[in-house]
C-alpha cells in the first residue's frame, strides 16, 4: 500500500478532524487506500437487495421508504439507505457516482424518514421503542456524517434536494435529543456523540450543554476496562466509537483512555476463529455468536493515533478473517481521511494466556487455537472452542426441589485451579403459629417464613476446574441429600458429527455417553470428552433449564456425584 505524505496530529490536536477533513478532502481524495476502494465498491453491490425492500407504491403512505427483512417499513432500513447513497455518488470509485436517480430514491427515502418522524423529533424501533430518543441518536449518529459527506462534495448545490430534507430531518432530531431520555447505559452515549455530531454542522449551543449533562454521569468503566453492560458483541464497540466522536468535537482526549482500556481488554476476548465472548454479557448478546466488525474503527483510530501494533494486528486480523463486514464503517473511512494512513507494524495479539476479569465474572485460558471460559452467575458455567468445533455450554442440575440448576456466584482461584461452589437447602414446613392464622385460610396470608421448618434437606456443589494438556479438566463433587437424580450437559454448536455416544431417546439431537470418551467433529477440529457415565436418562430434570436446542450430550448418576470430566481439543 503506497504511504502518503500526512499532517502530523496528536491525540490533542485531533479535536479538529472534521475540519481538517473539510480542508483536505478534495485534495486527497484520488488518494483512497485499495481497502477503501474495495469498500466503496461493495457498498454499490448492495443495492439490488436493498431496490427488493424499497416501497415503490406512491400511494402507499410510506413511499421512498424501507422495509426490514419482517415486511415492516422502518426508519433504520431507510435512513441506512440514504446513508450508502450519499457514501456512493460522492466517491469516483463507485458506479453511481453522481447518479441522479439514486439521489432522487434517497430524497422519497428522506422525505418518508420525515413522515416517519413524530412530532416531538424522535423515531421508532419499532421491534420495541416507540418516540425513542436513543434509537433516533443512532440514526442520527449516521445520517449526520451522510450530510457531512454530501456538503463537501455539493459541487453547484448537486445535492441540495437531498441535504434539504436531511437538515430538516436531523434538526428536528436535534430538538428531541436536547431533552429526550434514554433506557440503557450505552444510550447516553449514544445520544452525547449525536449531539456532538449535530453540533460540528450546527453549533447549536444546546447540543453541547445538553452532552455535557450526560457526561457529568461519568463514564462507567469498571477496572477491567468493560462497561456496565458488558456487551462485548454489541454495546462496547458502539460506546467506543461514541466516545472517539465525542473527543472530536469537543476536545476530550480522557474519553480515549477509556476507549484504550475497553480495546485492550477486548484483545482477550477473542475467540481461535474471530469471535468475540459474549457470555458475560448482560444484554441480548448474552451467548451470541458476534463478530468484531464493530470494533475494527476503534482498533483502527487508536492504532493510528498510538502507534499501537497489537490494535494494528487486531485490524489485519480482522480484515483476514471477514473484510466485507467492516463496510459498516463506510461513512466514516470517508469522512476520515486519517484512517486512511497505512497501520502501523505489528502481526500478533496475545494468544497464549490466562487472564481473570473479576468485575466481568470470566477466565480467559487460551493457547493457540483452543480457548476456554470460566463463567460466574451463568448455568453456562464453562464454554471451550478449539477451531470451529465449540462446547457453547456444560452446565449441571439436579431434580432438587426444582431448584438444582447450578449456578456460582464467584469463582475461587485456589493455586493453578478455578473453584465454583453452590448451596442449596430443601426445607418442609410446619403448620402456621395458631395466634397468626388468617380466618380466610388465605395461604398467601401464612408466608413460609413465617412457619418453622423441618425435615431440611442439603444439596453442595463443588466444582474444581484446571488446565490440562489441550484442554480443562472438570472434577465435579455434588452431595448432601442422598439419591438426588443428576444430569451434566455438553451443549455444542453446529452440524458435526458424534463419536461414542449413543441416542438418548429424549431429543432427536441428545446422546447418553456410556463409552471412556466420546468425540465432538465439525470440520477439521474436533473436541473430545469424558469419561462418560449413564446411570439414568433423565436427562431433563425438573427445575433445570430447558433443552437447549442444540447437539447435546448427557452424563447422569445420582448423589453423592463426583466425577472427573475431561475437555480436550
Amino acid at each position: 500500500m503506497k504511504r502518503r505524505k500526512f499532517v502530523h496530529m496528536g491525540a490533542l490536536g485531533l479535536g479538529t478532524l472534521s475540519s481538517w477533513n473539510m480542508a483536505y478532502a478534495t485534495k486527497i481524495k484520488e488518494e483512497k487506500p485499495a481497502w477503501l476502494r474495495k469498500i466503496i465498491l461493495q457498498n454499490d453491490q448492495d443495492f439490488p437487495r436493498y431496490e427488493a425492500l424499497r416501497i415503490s407504491n406512491q400511494n402507499h403512505p410510506y413511499f421512498g421508504g424501507f422495509k426490514d427483512g419482517d415486511d415492516i417499513p422502518n426508519p433504520q432500513t431507510t435512513g441506512y439507505y440514504v446513508l450508502k447513497v450519499a457514501c456512493a455518488v460522492i466517491s469516483p470509485e463507485s458506479s453511481l457516482y453522481q447518479s441522479t436517480a439514486h439521489v432522487e430514491k434517497a430524497i422519497q427515502a428522506t422525505n418518508c424518514l420525515l413522515n416517519m418522524q413524530h412530532a416531538d423529533g424522535t423515531i421508532d424501533l419499532l421491534s420495541t421503542n416507540f418516540h425513542s430518543p436513543p434509537d433516533t441518536a443512532f440514526s442520527v449518529e449516521k445520517l449526520c456524517v451522510a450530510y457531512v459527506l454530501l456538503q463537501k462534495n455539493n459541487q453547484e448545490n448537486r445535492y441540495n434536494p437531498l441535504l434539504n430534507p436531511l437538515e430538516t430531518f436531523l434538526k428536528r432530531c436535534g430538538e428531541a435529543l436536547v431533552v429526550g431520555g434514554i433506557h440503557t447505559p450505552n444510550h447516553r452515549w449514544v445520544v452525547s456523540g449525536a449531539l456532538t455530531k449535530l453540533y460540528q454542522i450546527w453549533p447549536d449551543p444546546r447540543y453541547k450543554a445538553r452532552a455535557e449533562q450526560w457526561l457529568q454521569e461519568n463514564i462507567d468503566q469498571d477496572p477491567d476496562g468493560q462497561y456496565t453492560e458488558k456487551s462485548a458483541g454489541i454495546y462496547s464497540a458502539i460506546i467506543n466509537k461514541a466516545l472517539i466522536a465525542i473527543h472530536h468535537g469537543f476536545n476530550k482526549p480522557a474519553l480515549l483512555d477509556v476507549v484504550r482500556k475497553n480495546l485492550e481488554m477486548t484483545l482477550f476476548y477473542v475467540h481461535p476463529n474471530m469471535e468475540v465472548v459474549t457470555d458475560a454479557s448482560n444484554r441480548q448478546d448474552k451467548g451470541a455468536i458476534n463478530m468484531f466488525e464493530n470494533y475494527y474503527y476503534g482498533y483502527r483510530y487508536l492504532a493510528l493515533v498510538d502507534k499501537n501494533p497489537r490494535f494494528a494486528a487486531m485490524c489485519r486480523l480482522i480484515e483476514e478473517a471477514y473484510f466485507p463486514r467492516i463496510g459498516t464503517h463506510i461513512e466514516n473511512f470517508l469522512d476520515e481521511p486519517f484512517l486512511w494512513q497505512e497501520l502501523p507494524a505489528g502481526n500478533s495479539i496475545p494468544t497464549n494466556y490466562v487472564k481473570s476479569f473479576p468485575y466481568s465474572g470470566l477466565v480467559r485460558i487460551r493457547r493457540e487455537n483452543w480457548d476456554a471460559t470460566i463463567l460466574v452467575n451463568n448455568p453456562n458455567f464453562l464454554t471451550f472452542h478449539h477451531g470451529n468445533a465449540m462446547l457453547q455450554g456444560l452446565r449441571i442440575a439436579a431434580s432438587f426441589f426444582g431448584k438444582g440448576q447450578f449456578q456460582s456466584n464467584e469463582i475461587k482461584q485456589v493455586g493453578n485451579a478455578w473453584i465454583l461452589q453452590q448451596k442449596l437447602d430443601g426445607p418442609y414446613f410446619q403448620p402456621h403459629q395458631k395466634e397468626r392464622i388468617d380466618p380466610s385460610g388465605d395461604w398467601e396470608k401464612m408466608p413460609r417464613n413465617q412457619r418453622k421448618q423441618s425435615e431440611i434437606q442439603y444439596l453442595e456443589t463443588s466444582i474444581k476446574l484446571e488446565e490440562i494438556s489441550g484442554g480443562i479438566s472438570v472434577d465435579i463433587d455434588m452431595k448432601g441429600t442422598d439419591g438426588v437424580p443428576v444430569s451434566l450437559e455438553l451443549i455444542f454448536r453446529g452440524d458435526g458429527r458424534f463419536e461414542g455416544v449413543i441416542p438418548s431417546g429424549k431429543e432427536s439431537n441428545a446422546y447418553l455417553l456410556k463409552e471412556s470418551e466420546g468425540k465432538y467433529i465439525l470440520g477439521e477440529n474436533s473436541i473430545r470428552f469424558g469419561p462418560g457415565r449413564a446411570e439414568h436418562k433423565a436427562i431433563h430434570l425438573r427445575g433445570g433449564l430447558p433443552f437447549a436446542q442444540a447437539p447435546s450430550v448427557y452424563i447422569t448418576g445420582f448423589t453423592p456425584f463426583s466425577h472427573k470430566l475431561l475437555i480436550r481439543q
